[in-house]
């Protein structure tokens, strides 16, 4: 339990399961994920060995899931795509709608509480629409050809932007500013703690808006901490002489 304690956070969040549970402590395993337990629970007033414990009996329950650190980075992106970009797809618009009704209708109640989600989530958007542009038309076809050529005993193929670790500070350095809007819709939303004000719409925005933080930091974490350290694992060791 004690050696436990001092895996880092990305490490321990390897399996969704256990990502669940750190998600419900808030300890951040998607941007700071280099950290060990033991260090984060503390921190947040924590026992360490507890929040083990719950990450052990949840992934004994859930024995089935995948680890990612061992896929196909293929398989990976392919996940990220499906699942991830999928999901920010449907629902930043539909968010981008329910948040301007609820402005609309509850403005004179609580004008800068609204007014600034809307601000802030009008941002959020945008930055990840862009993001995700990147990485689908850029980032992740260079990894596949990466994988492929390696799969091949062929070095790497040559890209316009050098080494992959440049693009990957650039989506790294967006997450950052994702996860920080998320933080600050958090905090203008009480905690996702309903006003008292509080409609219909006005719940199901709080509740969509908590399980967009939830989903958009499992999908930070996948990246940040598995494919992109992965991938730049791969340029590494298969750098060819024809890269220049």
């Amino acid at each position: 339990m004690t050696s436990g304690v001092r895996t880092s956070l990305a490490e321990l969040a390897a399996a969704s399961a256990a990502a669940r549970v750190l998600e419900q402590h808030g300890l951040d395993y998607w941007c700071q994920g280099g950290r060990p337990l033991e260090e984060a629970a503390r921190e947040k007033g924590l026992d360490p060995g507890a929040v083990l414990q719950e990450i052990s009996e949840a992934q004994a329950a859930s024995a089935d899931e995948r680890d990612w650190r061992e896929a196909p980075l293929s398989q990976l992106i392919e996940h990220i795509r499906k699942t991830h970009h999928e999901y920010l797809k449907r629902n930043l618009p539909a968010l981008s709608q329910r948040l301007a009704e609820v402005v609309e209708v509850h403005r004179a109640r609580d004008a800068a509480r609204l007014e600034g989600m809307s601000e802030v989530f009008a941002g959020l958007r945008a930055e990840l629409e862009g993001h995700m542009q990147k990485e689908e038309v850029i980032l992740f076809p260079v990894i596949a050809r990466y994988e492929q050529a390696a799969s091949q005993g062929l070095p790497v193929p040559p890209v316009a932007f050098g080494t992959i670790a440049n693009p990957i500070r650039v989506m790294e350095r967006e997450h950052s500013s994702a996860a920080e809007a998320l933080k600050r819709l958090r905090e203008l939303a009480g905690g996702y703690c309903l006003p008292d004000w509080a409609c219909e719409t006005t719940q199901a925005l709080w509740r969509s808006l908590e399980e967009l933080e939830r989903d958009l930091h499992l999908h930070i974490h996948l990246e940040n901490n598995i494919l992109f350290p992965r991938a730049t694992d791969l340029e590494g060791r298969t750098c060819g002489p024809f890269r220049g």
